[in-house]
């Protein structure tokens, strides 16, 4: 039945709701955005990454709209079949036919649900179903938009695995190359610099990698759930980690020894820049997982908007504390390994290789649960109703196609800023601005006619007039036009 397909998950507080949400969007692409920001310049920056955040906000404000509509449309469905049912049963004591089809069929395309929803004293937009986006997608899209939602969000999820696939083995490399000497941070190590002996840092970046995948790759095979307990450690270490940052960067400045004089503003790093961003804002597709169990969702909406406002906080104080304590030239894209090689910075052994392998602990924990959920979409994508898939392609086929195109990837290139910026600009653009201006959009013009004009959605987006849809996908179109236009010039010049 729908609504039933994934479980709704134990209660918790809203300020518990906001922490999780916190937690999930502060990310690995946290780590990226320092050189994001001192290719683009500061004061870009700081204005287009204000500007993405206000547009993640909103869209994020969208998608909890169309929960909502989705719960209604969900019970509207249930009333409906009910009332059915009720004169199905009713048919069968009742000589007169007529009427029975008169209460069980034509009421409920009548009596608009709103009055059902008074007289009952029920919320019908109450967000008591977990709703996932594909759910969403199938309920208010046509059968294109829904396959279209697919192949956005699976292309999303391999840039996630690309980029966690590269992180790993690049922190390993770092560390395991012995570049911990107290003057390493002025050196700019290229791929074919001697690690051990003969081999390169690129080949033992592949070792890593090769290792990697053997031992977090098979569980793209089996299931794979994230614990309570496992959450809670990688949470403490990513505060603690990121808090550290912060702390040390701030005390260098405040010393006067910062490095970094970042530009102004410079346009070449502006589409990098902007897919960085985008990638550090995503949450739309994970909100039914965190906002439904929410135990009093009276102020989500307030706690969504204080949310934002600390993440956009945290994001700036992390990046300009950055690229003023680090010359722009050499940060790194993993910027947790600029702590790693400079003792100016940070002399504590310990400390140092604790921030060196921080995206190890936090990344391998992750890479198996976004596995498992490509894996579950390339199978939602196919799969047909009554249909089964044969042993070899459900336990074998999925997972290959879900783990081989990262890996090669991976293999291929390690440039993190960059495959941040792809994912970002792209697939992220769709799932952050696309999806759910089309899913509000199309939510509102599916219910009124059964809900009524009168209907008031207590979950509706600040953003309620047509303008801001539009607003969005105009936006998201225009982005995507400019980071293609960028790549071609780019591509042009080099040749």
């Amino acid at each position: 039945m729908a609504g039933g397909i994934t479980d709704t998950g134990e209660p918790y507080s809203p300020f518990v709701g906001l922490v999780y949400m916190f937690n999930l969007i502060v990310g690995t692409g946290a780590l990226t955005m320092p050189r994001a920001f001192a290719t683009a310049g500061w004061v870009v920056s700081l204005a287009l990454i204000s500007f993405l955040g206000f547009m993640s906000y909103m869209t994020t404000t969208f998608v909890i709209e169309a929960m909502a509509a989705a719960n209604a449309q969900l019970r509207w469905k249930r009333r409906e079949q009910e009332e059915v049912d009720d004169s199905n049963s009713t048919s069968e004591y009742s000589d007169d036919d007529d009427d029975v089809v008169g209460r069980g069929r034509s009421e409920p395309e009548t009596k608009p649900i709103l009055s059902v929803q008074r007289s009952g004293h029920v919320d019908h937009f109450d967000i008591v179903e977990r709703v996932e986006m594909g759910q969403m997608a199938s309920m208010f899209f046509n059968k294109v938009g829904v396959n279209m939602f697919y192949i956005c969000i699976i292309v999303y999820l391999y840039g996630d695995l690309a980029i966690y696939a590269a992180a790993v083995p690049i922190s390993l490399m770092e560390v395991a190359c012995g570049n911990h000497s107290c003057s390493a941070g002025s050196v700019k190590y290229n791929d074919t610099d001697p690690c051990w002996g003969s081999v390169t840092r690129k080949d033992a970046y592949r070792v890593f990698l090769s290792v990697f995948t053997v031992l977090l790759g098979p569980f793209t095979f089996f299931s794979a759930q994230k614990t309570k307990y496992l959450q809670i450690l990688t949470s403490l270490m990513r505060w603690l980690a990121f808090t550290m940052m912060i702390i040390l960067a701030l005390i260098r400045i405040g010393k006067g020894t910062g490095e970094g004089h970042p530009p102004v503003a410079s346009l070449s790093g502006v589409p990098n820049l902007f897919g960085v961003c985008v990638y550090s804002f995503m949450c739309q597709h994970s909100l039914p997982s965190l906002v439904t169990p929410i135990s009093d969702k009276k102020r989500v909406g307030t706690l969504v908007f204080a949310d934002y406002v600390l993440i956009l906080g945290f994001y700036v104080l992390l990046s300009f504390t950055a690229i003023f304590c680090f010359d722009s030239s050499l940060l790194h894209d993993m910027y947790t390994l600029n702590f790693t090689d400079n003792c100016n910075v940070l002399d504590i052994p310990v400390l140092r290789y604790f921030l060196g392998l921080f995206p190890v602990f936090t990344i391998s924990t992750n890479f198996p649960i976004i596995a498992v959920t490509l894996r579950n979409n390339w199978k939602t994508l196919f799969h047909r109703d009554g249909g089964t898939y044969p042993w070899v392609v459900d336990r074998i086929v999925f997972p290959l196609i879900t783990l081989v195109p990262p890996i090669l990837v991976a293999f291929c290139t390690h440039n993190l800023e960059s495959l941040v910026g792809i994912t970002g600009s792209y697939a992220g653009t769709g799932i952050q601005y696309i999806v759910p201006a089309c899913l509000v959009y199309f939510a509102r013009r599916h219910l009124e006619p059964v809900m009524g004009r009168d209907a008031i959605n207590k979950h509706q987006s600040p953003f309620r007039h047509a303008f801001w849809v539009w607003f969005v996908l105009v936006w998201a179109a225009s982005c995507l036009m400019f980071v293609t236009a960028n790549i071609i010039l780019t591509d042009t010049t080099k040749k």
